[in-house]
């Protein structure tokens, strides 16, 4: 028997322990070389091990284990013979046929059974729900199934119950609580608000979304408008673009935007490298390949390193106003929120205009009131007026030189 044993290899400069999250293989079961044998979980990603020779698996740790690098987590038996593979038995001749019958009802043999449909296989997926039946055409899982599943996962037990559970932290949710409470304890953290007309950007996007898309093939999202107009003015209020280190002041040339994405595992932040050189259609792309990246869990360590500001959405699960923490060693965090038509005073004349309150979450010490406040009020006056996005100045100054 020749064994070969297969560890926890490095997998970046900080990071001394994984969680294994999750077995690909059983116990016995046979690998190709380079087949995926299980999900390893860090602090900052979730990567896969995969087998380095093929044979037969002898597990040696079981799901949930904290490990260390190094440590071998299986092992595999190379000279184990593959198993044969099954071969499909002839066709018999064909009988003469048989006088015609009543039909009797056919087993179900449909390709959609137990396949869930697109809506239904998101929710699974954000909700960790696994199923392995629907209601559907064809047996096919449908929203319905995902839905009565988390009704029942909500409520398993009967009322008056006093029943708990415990679960291990992941290395990923432990990482965020560790950072969450670094950054109000090390930092002078500080909040200012805004709030935005959102008017024009929202007839800008129902005017061109469809040709943009036919254009980029990608959906023109509200994300673009604010990354442009925080790199503009990041560039025009450059201590929101820095950040401290010891007894020094790291300013930046450029602006790597952390864009927070939620995931089934918990928020990571994926960086758009050098966002105030990229097209409207560039940052989109960018932010739509990093979400569905990070849903799926294939974020590398690099994607999620560094930064130099960050944007949160958390609008989209219908939050009016927050108070974001600065995701440091960043010295602030702009907050975006709910989209909500309020009554507004406008030339003396109270209308209806779709508002959003924007939070601006700064280290004061490295910035001041007065460049976190103005700082806020340029990104307010670019949204208002989204033909500043080109330039980042009114288009009318710039053409007259003032």
């Amino acid at each position: 028997m020749s064994l070969i044993e297969i560890k926890v290899p490095p997998v970046g400069e900080s990071i001394s322990e994984v969680t294994l999250s999750k077995w690909l293989k059983a116990d016995g079961d046979y690998a190709e070389r380079d087949e995926i044998l299980c999900e390893l979980e860090s602090d900052k990603a979730t990567f896969e091990l995969n087998a380095e020779k093929a044979g037969k698996i002898k597990i040696l740790v079981a799901e949930k284990s904290t490990l260390k690098i190094g440590d071998a987590v299986c092992s595999i038996d190379t000279d184990a013979p593959a198993p044969a593979k099954k071969t499909t038995p002839e066709k018999e001749p064909v009988a003469a046929p048989a006088p015609k019958q009543a039909p009797a009802a056919p087993a179900d043999k449909s390709l959609a059974n137990a396949i869930p449909s697109p809506a239904a296989a998101k929710m699974m997926q954000e909700q960790g729900v696994s199923l392995n039946a629907g209601t559907g055409k064809g047996g096919r899982i449908t929203k319905a199934d995902v839905l009565l599943a988390l009704k029942n996962k909500t409520n398993p037990a009967p009322a008056n119950s006093r029943q708990e559970r415990r679960e291990k932290m992941s290395s990923l949710r432990k990482t965020v609580s560790k950072h969450l409470v670094k950054a109000k304890n090390e930092t002078a953290m500080l909040t200012t608000f805004n709030e935005v007309d959102m008017k024009p950007i929202m007839e800008m996007r129902a005017r061109f979304k469809e040709a943009f898309k036919t254009t980029h093939g990608v959906n023109l999202g509200f994300m673009s408008f604010f990354a442009k107009a925080c790199c503009f003015a990041l560039q025009e209020f450059p201590a929101v673009n820095a950040m401290i280190d010891n007894e020094e002041l790291v300013y930046h040339d450029y602006c790597d935007l952390s864009i927070a994405v939620s995931t089934p595992k918990g928020l990571v932040v994926p960086v758009i490298r050098n966002a105030e050189s990229l097209s409207f259609a560039g940052i989109e792309k960018k932010v739509a390949d990093l979400a569905a990246r990070g849903r799926d869990n294939k974020l590398t360590l690099e994607e999620m390193s560094g930064g130099t500001f960050t944007i949160t959405n958390g609008g989209v699960f219908g939050s009016l106003m927050s108070t974001p923490i600065i995701n440091i060693p960043q010295s602030a965090i702009l907050g975006m929120h709910k989209i909500q038509e309020r009554p507004m005073a406008v030339d003396g004349q109270v209308v209806i205009r779709p508002m959003m309150y924007l939070a601006l979450s700064y280290d004061h010490r490295i910035i001041d009131g007065k460049e976190s406040v103005s700082f806020l009020v340029r990104v307010k006056e670019m949204l208002e007026h989204p033909d500043q996005l080109l330039l980042g100045a009114d288009v009318g100054k710039v053409m007259l030189e003032l």
